[in-house]
């Protein structure tokens, strides 16, 4: 599985029912799940970010299925990255021309 990390900003409208923001991350997980994405945490952050999503898909589809999903519902904009553990960082490092 291959792990992606979403930084998350609320909209306007996230932010006007920001009460529901526990019981809305709580729906997310269980979408994720159906999906086959395993969502490993989801933390509200103060600073840039309104809140960062860890989470583990098959694949890159799978991962942007799920996070379209979540920015239809229109309270969050999100940006994702694919994340690389130091395995497969080193087994990048070996395509490498020498």
């Amino acid at each position: 599985m291959a792990t992606f990390i979403t930084t998350v900003h609320f909209t306007e409208q996230g932010i006007k029912a920001v009460r529901d923001t526990c019981e809305r991350a709580t729906a997310f997980r269980a979408t994720a799940k159906k999906l086959g994405v395993k969502v490993s945490g989801i933390y509200w952050t103060l600073g840039a970010f309104d809140g960062v999503i860890v989470c583990e898909a098959p694949d890159e589809e799978t991962a942007t299925a799920a996070m379209l999903h979540l920015g239809s519902l229109g309270n969050l904009r999100t940006q994702t990255a694919r994340a690389f553990d130091a395995a497969e960082m080193q087994k990048i490092l070996g395509l490498l021309p020498k």
